[in-house]
């Protein structure tokens, strides 16, 4: 069931950090659970990954049990109900439902992850988020399985219960979302504006998606010039915005750089360790706290032995 000391730079988009202590894949909800309890009844932690797509895993790398989800089954039901398991790709939830006439995740177009990674941060662009479509959550939680109400994740913006300090011990399983019909051309309309913006902006190579969240702000979006008067309107600040004033594009550590094309990308250009990413962002954070006073918050996750880390805010190893 288990393999062992498995590199998890195989597994995550940023392909960095150390390897899992034990490593198991699992194909359907029942494996799903099952690796679930076992991991409880070793006392063993039990870190999941869908694609990998936001998370930053230790050079130490993790111990207790990684599973990779690979459960990605799509349901489409009567009356809009779409259920899917929480492996499925994020990018492939909006083409089912697309394909079904069902409009809501237009956004999700050209975002890599699954949909259990996408509740976890609560993903969303273009001021649209997964949360706002979730009916319900199926989980593993203390022994069993069981359906909650999507209120149990209390989300909020680019979060929710489960990226807070003490967790639930939950896993999530399986998904329901209520969507509402929409006409197919308004629905690839938008998704394909969604995906020009993407490509226009995101880098090629290997990246964790946006590595900060964008800054809730008015005070500071006021004062800043260069935003847009609906940035200006709601009070968001895009970190790749501050970064780039900090005159900090194309900046590199070691093999991690902060994108070219778009701030808030720090790609692996080249055999990258965890560190150096880190480092990097932190890096960059510090910079936009100096020049504008605001606190950068992660989006990525950090996993693994990170203990006994200090963020210097320098370039050093």
């Amino acid at each position: 069931m288990f393999e062992e000391n498995v590199p998890l730079a195989l597994y995550t988009t940023l392909k960095a950090g150390g390897a899992a202590r034990r490593l198991a894949i699992a194909r359907n909800r029942e494996d799903l659970a099952l690796v679930s309890q076992v991991a409880a009844e070793n006392g063993w932690p039990h870190q999941i990954l869908g694609w990998g797509s936001n998370v930053l895993p230790s050079d130490r790398g993790v111990e207790g049990l990684v599973t990779i989800n690979r459960a990605r089954r799509i349901d489409i039901k009567a009356g809009g109900i779409v259920e899917a398991d929480c492996g499925a790709g994020f990018q492939d939830l909006f083409l089912r439902t697309a394909q079904s006439g069902l409009g809501g995740f237009e956004f999700a177009v050209g975002i890599p992850g699954s949909v259990g990674g996408a509740l976890v941060s609560n993903a969303g662009a273009y001021r649209n988020e997964v949360s706002t479509h979730l009916q319900s959550i199926e989980v593993w939680w203390e022994g069993e399985r069981r359906w909650l109400d999507a209120s149990f994740m209390e989300f909020s913006y680019r979060d929710s219960v489960l990226r807070r300090e003490n967790p639930p011990a939950i896993t999530l399983l399986g998904v329901r979302f209520q969507l509402n019909p929409r006409a197919p051309k308004q629905i690839y309309d938008d998704a394909r504006e969604y995906q020009r913006q993407r490509i226009s902006k995101q880098p090629p190579p290997a990246s964790a998606g946006s590595f900060f969240k964008n800054v809730v702000d008015a005070e500071l979006a006021k004062r800043i010039p260069g935003l847009t008067e609906g940035m200006v309107a709601s009070g968001v600040v895009p970190a790749g915005f501050l970064i780039q004033e900090c005159g900090l594009k194309g900046k590199r550590f070691g093999g991690a750089m902060i994108g070219s094309r778009h701030a808030n990308f720090i790609l692996n250009v080249g055999g990258a360790s965890a560190s150096e990413i880190r480092r990097l962002a932190e890096y960059a954070a510090s910079q936009v706290r100096k020049q504008f006073g605001a606190n950068l918050e992660e989006e990525a996750l950090y996993i693994g032995d990170w203990d006994g880390w200090e963020a210097t805010g320098l370039l050093a190893h």
